[in-house]
C-alpha cells in the first residue's frame, strides 16, 4: 500500500492575506504525514510590478509575461514569496526546502506558441515533471514549496500557472503515492452563483463539468482550475478537492471525481 502525500495549493489572494495565511500555514504544518506546498502570487506581482513602472497585461485570466514581467515573477515567486512561505514553515517546524522547476530540474516546460494572435510571452507550458527526484526530498523529510516557476532546458526561466503546476506535481508523484491534491482559495468550493458563498456544488465529475461549462455555471479562472484537476485525477491522482484556505482537512468543498 502507498504512503498518503498531500499537495497543497495556495492561491495568491491567500498568500496576501496575513490572516488566511497564518492560519494556511498552521493547519499545513498540522497535517501528518508527507506533503507538498504549491504557491500562487500573482498579486503580489503586480503590486511590485506597478512600484517599478511595469504595467501588468492579462489575456483570459492569463498574465502577459514579457522580459521585464519576467524579472519581477521571478523575483516575487522565486524569491520573496516562496522563501518568506519556507521561513514561516520552519517557524512551524516543518523542514521546507523552496523550489523552482528550475532547481534539481523538477519541472521543465516549453515557451507556449503564439495562438489565435497572442502571445504570453516568456510563459511555460509543462513538458514533465520529476516526480522520482521529489520522492527523494519527500523521503529525506523535506517538505517541498513549489513556485509557479519552470525552465525549458535551455537557461531560460518562465512563468507558469500555479494550478497547473500542482496538478502536473500531483500526477508525477501519482506512481509513488497516494495523492491527495487540495487547491485552496479564498471560497468554500466551486459555486453554483458566485455571489452565494453557501452554494457549493459537492461534486464534479467529467460530465458535470462539461455541462456546467457550457451552460455558463462554470466559468473564467475557474475553467483551467478544473482543467487541472480532472487531468490529475485521470493521470492516477487519488483525490482533487477544490476548497476554502482555511479547510484544507479535506472534509469540505468541491470533490472532483
Amino acid at each position: 500500500m502507498k504512503q498518503k502525500l498531500t499537495i497543497v495549493k495556495v492561491g495568491g489572494a491567500v498568500v496576501e492575506d496575513e490572516a488566511q495565511l497564518t492560519q494556511l500555514l498552521k493547519d499545513f504544518s498540522a497535517i501528518e504525514g508527507k506533503k507538498v506546498l504549491i504557491h500562487g502570487g500573482g498579486r503580489r506581482a503586480t503590486q511590485v510590478a506597478a512600484s517599478l513602472g511595469i504595467e501588468s497585461k492579462m489575456v483570459g485570466g492569463r498574465r502577459i509575461t514579457d522580459a521585464d514581467m519576467l524579472s519581477v515573477v521571478t523575483m516575487v515567486y522565486g524569491g520573496l514569496v516562496n522563501k518568506n512561505l519556507v521561513a514561516r514553515l520552519q517557524a512551524n517546524g516543518v523542514n521546507a526546502l523552496g523550489l523552482t522547476g528550475a532547481d534539481v530540474n523538477v519541472i521543465r516546460s516549453h515557451k507556449r506558441p503564439i495562438k489565435d494572435g497572442v502571445d504570453f510571452g516568456f510563459v511555460g507550458d509543462v513538458d514533465c515533471a520529476d516526480g522520482k527526484m521529489l520522492s527523494q526530498l519527500i523521503e529525506a523529510g523535506i517538505t517541498p514549496v513549489m513556485a509557479p516557476l519552470t525552465h525549458d532546458g535551455q537557461g531560460h526561466i518562465l512563468n507558469t500557472n500555479a494550478d497547473t503546476i500542482a496538478s502536473e506535481t500531483a500526477k508525477a508523484l501519482a506512481s509513488f503515492y497516494d495523492v491527495t491534491l487540495i487547491y485552496s482559495f479564498e471560497k468554500k468550493g466551486v459555486l453554483r452563483n458566485p455571489d452565494d458563498d453557501s452554494s457549493v456544488i459537492p461534486t464534479i465529475t467529467r460530465a458535470d463539468f462539461e455541462k456546467y461549462k457550457a451552460d455558463g455555471t462554470i466559468s473564467g479562472g475557474m475553467l483551467p482550475k478544473i482543467e487541472n484537476a480532472l487531468s490529475a485525477i485521470d493521470a492516477g491522482v487519488g483525490r482533487v478537492i477544490i476548497t476554502l484556505a482555511s479547510a484544507i482537512d479535506g472534509e469540505s468543498g468541491t470533490k472532483i471525481f
